[in-house]
C-alpha cells in the first residue's frame, strides 16, 4: 500500500507558458524512456527478484518514478495552462490539442501514445536489472536532450533534479545487480551452468 503525500518531491513553479517546450518534455511522461514506463517496469519486475534487497530497490525506485511522473505532468500542466488557440497553434501544440485539449495524456514527443511494448519484465533477475540500468541511462539522455532545447530556468531547475535522480537510480541498480549475481545459485542459471537447460529437458 502507498501513502500519498500531497506535495511534489521537488517543487514545480513555472512562470511562463510554452507549448513548444511542453511538446518536447511530454516524452518523459509517455515516451519510450519516460517515467510512466519506468514506474510500471520496476513495480512489476520486483515480484521475480531472488532477494528482499533487490525487491526493495525496485519497490523504492518504482515508487519514486510515480512521483516523477506527477512532476512531469505538473510541468506540462503549467507550461500549457491558459493558452489561447492562437498560442497553441503558434507553439505547434495544435495536433495534441485536437485530441486532448489541454488534458495531460502520456505520449512521446513524436506523438506516439504510451505503450507497454516499450518496457520489459523478463522474470530473470540479471536480464531485468540490466534492462533497468539501460533504462536509466536512456532516461538521463532524454533529460540531457531536453536541457539542450530549453532556455526556461524554471523548467531547467526541475529537469536537472530529475536527471540527477536517474543517475542515482543507475547506481542503485548497479549495486543490486552485483549483489544479485554474487548470491545466485549457479546450478540453476544457464549463464553460469550450461547444463541447466539440458537437465530441464530443453535441447541446446
Amino acid at each position: 500500500m502507498w501513502i500519498y503525500e500531497k506535495k511534489l518531491q521537488y517543487p514545480v513553479k513555472i512562470k511562463n507558458p510554452n507549448p513548444k517546450l511542453a511538446g518536447v518534455i511530454i516524452s518523459q511522461l509517455g515516451g519510450p524512456d519516460g517515467e510512466t514506463g519506468a514506474a510500471l517496469r520496476y513495480l512489476n519486475q520486483r515480484y521475480t527478484m531472488p532477494s528482499a534487497e533487490a525487491i526493495g530497490v525496485l519497490t523504492d525506485i518504482g515508487s519514486e518514478e510515480l512521483g516523477h511522473q506527477e512532476m512531469v505532468a505538473a510541468i506540462l500542466y503549467q507550461l500549457t495552462k491558459g493558452l489561447t488557440p492562437a498560442e497553441i497553434k503558434a507553439g505547434g501544440f495544435d495536433k495534441y490539442f485536437v485530441d486532448h485539449t489541454l488534458g495531460i495524456y502520456p505520449t512521446s514527443a513524436a506523438g506516439m501514445p504510451y505503450t507497454a511494448a516499450s518496457m520489459q519484465s523478463k522474470g530473470d533477475a540479471v536480464a531485468d536489472l540490466m534492462e533497468d540500468l539501460a533504462a536509466e541511462q536512456k532516461a538521463r539522455v532524454t533529460y540531457d536532450n531536453i536541457l539542450r532545447l530549453s532556455d526556461d530556468p524554471d523548467v531547467n531547475d526541475v529537469i536537472r533534479f530529475l536527471r540527477q535522480r536517474e543517475v542515482v537510480h543507475f547506481q542503485r541498480f548497479g549495486e543490486a545487480l552485483r549483489r544479485t549475481q554474487e548470491s545466485l545459485d549457479q546450478k540453476n542459471y544457464y549463464a553460469f551452468n550450461p547444463e541447466y537447460r539440458v537437465k530441464k529437458g530443453v535441447k541446446k
